[in-house]
């Protein structure tokens, strides 16, 4: 017997198999969680086993649970990535973008999607092997034409599922926003603000910023990878050789190579968050009036964004310099319906924001929003809900199905890439099928179809769906010749009767 000092106390329970988490036995050790004891029993196990069962005990390897739970089918691919997501989550969106993973919804539908066309072609090969057979209730033609308005529907709900699975990569990659504007507008203040701390340095000297400056923060819960940029303005080199004079402000060549990066990150980023601001410069004779319109090299780069994948967002800065808040109101409605008028600002649905980075930094606790900042960050959020927000086969965000779903935002960049390869196959099935119809869903008996091609499109369509989650395609030969015994089967009952009646 081992002396004393060797116990300690501890909760042993096993988990028979199948139902464990990897579908095998399974023996849990509960023990006190300190270094030594961990250590001590650690050390332990190897011995005790070698000694009653003679067997070798030995670390798991890197996920090796994982993949005996997937061997075992405990797990299937999209929740093993889903488990990989849940481990690397930092914010709230991004762990529940894991845990719809995790379930076993978004299998079930791929695994749907790639029954039905199975099905179809089970349809069509039967049509192949069966095409001299007078005894089909329906014409070669209008078969396929039948066939084509269910991959018709697959069609859009895999397009919605792809748009889905971008839509996620935002949460689970993170939202890139940029922060433009020209010189001394307020872009590093403000994203001091927002990060709660000096991240920027900050100055009256224009061309302060020369590089990409990107910090990431958790806002809303959401993971956003902001970059404070290089002022914009326009301007010439120290010494221009044509005109043989400085031609205007001085831009050095590193503030020009920041400006040129700077045109660049927000043309691919996410969200553009256009920084204007107030001064006594910009107010105009009537002091109700403020001119905050852009500089041409602003204008130039908003001009180039793509508006149908980013969203703009507009801020005036220093509202600090406005006498009240019926002002500052006064001033957001100028500059959105400056907006509104000038197609090529594309302003958003949002309000124009206005905040002060100064009243933010020197306010005391008292206040309850100093500068506008949490309104600011809660508008920010709205943005964000808006661009991951799942979509309907219909394209509607807020449509009742979408509900449904939500789990495809879950989708990695694997299923996506697979999504899209098979999203291409409906296509060339659909373009083989369609125009041999006339380009309708509607055939007549003297069409003829290359049904062999339609077939194959079909099968590499479902190959991709199988290799989502994980199935091969050996099962796929067994479950397309059982479509095709069936329709076999049918076929002989029909012949059966129809000599049946005939003797008769």
């Amino acid at each position: 017997m081992l002396p004393l000092e060797h116990y300690s106390a501890a909760l042993v329970l096993f988990f028979p198999a199948p139902l464990t988490v990897t579908g095998e036995d399974v023996l849990e050790l509960h023990v006190h969680g300190g270094n030594a004891v961990v250590k001590a029993v650690l050390a332990a196990i190897p011995n005790a086993i070698s000694q009653f069962s003679g067997q070798v005990i030995r670390y798991a390897e890197p996920g090796e649970f994982t993949r005996r739970a997937f061997n075992n089918n405990r797990l299937d691919l999209t929740q093993v990535e889903a488990l990989g997501d849940a481990l690397s989550a930092e914010t709230e969106q991004q762990r529940r973008l894991a845990v719809r993973g995790t379930t076993d919804i978004l299998a079930a539908r791929y695994e749907t999607w790639r029954q039905k066309l199975l099905y179809a072609r089970g349809e069509l090969e039967a049509l192949i092997d069966f095409s001299e057979d007078q005894h089909f209730e329906e014409s070669p033609a209008r078969l396929v034409s039948s066939v084509a308005k269910q991959i018709q529907i697959l069609k859009a709900h895999v397009q919605a599922n792809i748009q889905n699975a971008i839509r996620g990569e935002l949460l689970r990659n993170g939202i890139s926003i940029a922060l433009l504007g020209a010189p001394n507008a307020g872009k590093s203040s403000l994203l001091n603000r927002i990060v709660g701390r000096e991240a920027a340095i900050v100055s009256r000297e224009e061309g302060t910023t020369r590089d990409v400056i990107d910090i990431a923060v958790d806002i809303g819960g959401f993971y956003c990878k902001f970059g404070d940029l290089a002022g914009l303005r326009t301007g010439s080199l120290p010494y221009d050789s044509n005109t043989d004079d400085f031609g205007g402000p001085l831009v050095g060549n590193i503030e020009q190579e920041g400006m040129r990066r700077a045109k660049a990150r927000a043309l691919e980023s996410d969200v553009v968050i256009v920084v204007l601001c107030v001064n006594a410069d910009n107010k105009k004779s009537s002091s109700r009036l403020y001119d905050l319109s852009m500089n041409s090299e602003v204008e130039d780069t908003l001009s180039r964004c793509d508006f149908k994948t980013q969203e703009i967002v507009y801020v005036v800065n220093k509202s600090d310099l406005l006498e009240d808040v019926s002002e500052t109101r006064r001033v957001c409605t100028q500059v959105s319906e400056f907006l509104i008028s000038n197609d090529q600002y594309h302003a958003s649905k949002m309000p124009v924001f206005a905040v002060s980075c100064e009243e933010a930094q020197d306010a005391s606790g008292i206040a309850v929003d100093p500068g506008g900042i949490q309104a600011f960050l809660k508008g920010l959020t709205g943005v964000f809900r808006e661009m991951t927000s799942a979509t309907s086969p219909d394209g509607q965000n807020n449509s009742g199905d979408s509900v449904a779903w939500e789990e495809s935002l879950g989708a990695s960049e694997r299923q996506r890439i697979l999504l899209q390869q098979c999203l291409h196959h409906l296509e060339e099935f659909l373009d083989e099928v369609v125009p041999s119809l006339g380009g309708e869903l509607t055939a007549t008996e003297e069409e003829e179809i290359d049904v062999v091609l339609a077939a194959e499109n079909l099968r590499a369509a479902a190959d991709c769906l199988a290799r989502i989650t994980g199935k091969g395609e050996i099962g796929d030969v067994e479950e397309v010749l059982g479509v095709v015994f069936e329709k076999y089967v049918k076929l002989r009952k029909i012949s059966f009767m129809d000599e049946f009646d005939a003797d008769k």
